[in-house]
């Protein structure tokens, strides 16, 4: 068997059996075997998998073609989901995560050549990077929760004071400030 070089012409550089059983030609269409498997697995698992991976332009999930990059960049750019969104991006995720669920399934149980496995592989990868980017959002606009966080602790603090001061329920009758009207 001999290797065409990039002119069209056969450079004279053949594959021994020797180099064909320490890795075997991963094109032609063959299934994939047990340790390749293996090895396409670890790869979507890997603590550091999504560093440099892009979020895929476009993604078909549950059935339905998704500009998942687009989506992600538009809720991205807020830095927060706001409150119309949040059940949009909440079924956004489960959605990828059942779909990544489902490609990481036909990777570990279906007979898939190389080339689909490693297809497999770079979408979960995508998927990942997608949710790890819709993850890191925050809940809601962070000035109303600055606001509303500091309207809580300005009732706390006047709680505190009422009850240091003897004048708990004012408008109730009990406390000081009541008594001393009798």
């Amino acid at each position: 068997m001999q290797l065409t070089g990039t002119n069209g012409t056969a450079s004279g550089v053949g594959h021994t059996p020797l180099a064909d059983s320490i890795r075997p030609p991963r094109s032609n269409g063959r299934v994939v075997q047990e340790f390749e498997r293996k090895q396409l697995l670890e790869r979507i698992e890997r603590e550091g998998a999504t560093v440099g991976a892009e979020i895929p332009d476009e993604i078909t999930v549950q059935g339905e073609r998704i500009d998942l990059q687009s989506f992600v960049f538009e809720i991205k750019r807020r830095e927060t989901v706001p409150r119309g969104e949040r059940d949009r991006v909440t079924q956004a995720k489960k959605n990828l995560r059942r779909e990544r669920l489902q490609r990481k399934q036909r990777l570990e149980d279906e007979e898939l050549s190389y080339a689909e496995g490693e297809a497999l592989v770079e979408a979960i990868i995508g998927i990942d990077r997608a949710l790890n980017a819709l993850e890191q959002l925050g809940p809601a606009n962070l000035e109303d929760e600055a606001k509303a966080q500091e309207t809580a602790d300005k009732k706390r603090w006047m709680s505190f004071l009422r009850k240091a001061l003897g004048h708990e329920d004012a408008d109730s009758g009990t406390g000081r400030a009541s008594r001393g009207r009798r």
